[in-house]
């Protein structure tokens, strides 16, 4: 059984979300504030983390930012929860490396939705016990390995989160070709009717920045319509 942490430091939201987890079939464990959180994460090693923005002390933006600066939590989901729906704080929390965001009120049952979708991609990239594990797809430079999750140029590895990892492994799937934002929605977001172009822009930045950081950019914006990877040499 997967198991999920939810933080927020509202007992009524951590039991609303808890509860329709559970009814949902997985397991949940819970961290009222911030420090609490980065504690059950170690203890726990969660599938997924469902985590409040607004928290005293020590809020969401830099609880995801420690997570995912340690080797543990670079490919841990994380869903953001927020009582903002300005979309320039929708951006900014999937820029710190969320790989989703609600505002408050929300319907469980969207939340649901969408943790199952997320935990369904990361499935779908494992390899079967007793299967043998795909090789890496090369195109050039970068090589990503479907079987580890991961993405490397030459010996570098890029610190991808999982959905970054989806959008690009949809463009190495079509080196050289335009992809629209609709197909890279597609691709990326299994409930991809929630995902705006902005969203999609937003992840597509944050890999650029990846590989920004080691001296590269292959991917190329093809304005008004989505992007293409380039030449990886």
């Amino acid at each position: 059984m997967q198991t999920i942490l939810v933080v927020d430091d509202d007992a009524g939201i951590r039991e609303v979300v808890s509860f329709a987890l559970r009814k949902a079939g997985y397991a949940t464990v819970v961290a009222e504030n911030g420090e609490a959180a980065l504690t059950r994460f170690a203890e726990e090693r969660p599938s997924l983390i469902v985590l409040d923005i607004l928290m005293p002390e020590l809020d969401g933006t830099e609880v995801c930012r420690r997570i995912r600066s340690g080797e543990q939590g670079r490919n841990t989901p994380i869903v953001f929860l927020s009582s903002k729906d300005d979309e320039v704080d929708r951006i900014v929390g999937l820029e710190l490396g969320g790989d989703d965001y609600l505002s408050k009120p929300f319907s469980p049952r969207e939340l649901v939705a969408r943790v199952r979708a997320i935990l369904r991609r990361s499935a779908n990239n494992t390899t079967p016990a007793g299967e043998t594990p795909p090789d890496r797809v090369r195109h050039g430079r970068l090589a990503l390995d479907g079987e580890q999750y991961k993405a490397f140029w030459d010996q570098h590895e890029l610190p991808l989160t999982l959905t970054e990892f989806g959008i690009l492994k949809t463009l190495l799937a079509r080196p050289g070709k335009v992809c629209r934002r609709e197909h890279l929605m597609d691709n990326a977001y299994e409930l991809h009717k929630v995902v705006s172009d902005r969203t999609i822009d937003s992840h597509v930045r944050r890999v650029r920045a990846k590989f920004a950081a080691l001296g590269v950019d292959p991917i190329e914006t093809v304005h008004g319509i989505g992007y293409k990877l380039g030449p990886c040499t």
